[in-house]
């Protein structure tokens, strides 16, 4: 049986050389705040991989922690890694090619416009509602699965939402950071996106947990319902609104203590009619 030119290989000392050797590079992400280079390689047969290849020791770090998690987690929405080449010293991850565009895409030394027109949050805030609450469901059906295999969310932001917008279809990536919890946190603080952090993720000796979770879970939910980064157009009703409060309150006991709480009283509150009394699911 042959051998496969790029998920039996365990070695390299250049990934783009080999990648333009075995197929096509039909797509290149060089700037990225991650310290990571990334291609789009289509082979011969018209298999399409994606390949995360580390450039420093933070991105090295992150990429075996990614490679933990993936061995631990494993969903249908979740872009998995499937197989890893030593690089000099350093990592590259190979993935599942999905079709797709990232919801924020921020760069080295600048950031992009996640409210021009024509960028990708922008035309998904725009979608029929039933579209964006069938992402966002697709979204916690993962993290119900995260919390299941005993792992929290860290650098959890839009810029891990892959959203296809011709087949309508939510994809997640990049959950490098995630990682076993609860933890205590021994820095002074974790990374991530300030609109999607929890208050504890800044705090040194704070615990990371499922209710830190929750919280970015409730942000990430009231930043994709709404029609723009201001928060004063929210599309989502006033009993899941009412919801999203209780996940984001600055008092981790304040919060639900479980995703599947959480999941669970969001999908009372938009199953119930409006104004009837709502469940306090603890």
């Amino acid at each position: 049986m042959a051998s496969h030119p790029l998920l039996d290989v365990t070695e390299l000392p250049s990934v783009e050389a080999h990648l333009e050797r075995i197929g096509t590079v039909f797509a290149s992400f060089r700037d990225q705040d991650s310290g990571c280079v990334s291609y789009g390689v289509r082979l011969p047969g018209g298999e399409r991989w994606f390949v995360k290849e580390g450039t420093s020791d933070g991105a090295r770090r992150s990429l075996c922690r990614a490679w933990a998690f993936h061995r631990a987690v494993s969903h249908p929405v979740i872009v998995p890694q499937v197989h890893r080449i030593a690089v000099r010293g350093n990592w590259a991850v190979v993935m599942p090619w999905h079709d797709g565009e990232v919801l924020y895409h921020p760069t080295t030394g600048g950031t992009a416009d996640r409210t021009a027109p024509g960028s990708a949050m922008a035309r998904f805030r725009a979608l029929p509602l039933s579209l964006v609450m069938r992402a966002w469901d697709r979204i916690l059906s993962a993290h119900l699965a995260v919390e299941e295999a005993g792992h929290v969310a860290v650098d959890f932001y839009d810029g891990a939402l892959l959203y296809d917008f011709t087949g309508d279809t939510m994809r997640l990536v990049d959950l490098d950071e995630y990682r076993p919890g609860p933890f205590v946190l021994e820095a002074d603080r974790l990374p991530g996106s300030r609109r999607f952090m929890a208050p504890e993720e800044y705090e040194r000796g704070a615990t990371i947990d499922a209710r830190t979770t929750v919280f970015v879970l409730g942000r990430a939910a009231r930043l994709l319902l709404d029609a723009g980064d201001d928060e004063r157009a929210w599309r989502g009703g006033p009993a899941r609104l009412k919801v999203l409060h209780r996940a984001t309150r600055a008092d981790p006991g304040e919060r639900f203590a479980s995703v599947r709480r959480f999941a669970a009283a969001w999908h009372a509150a938009g199953s119930a009619p409006e104004g009837s009394p709502r469940p306090g699911t603890p």
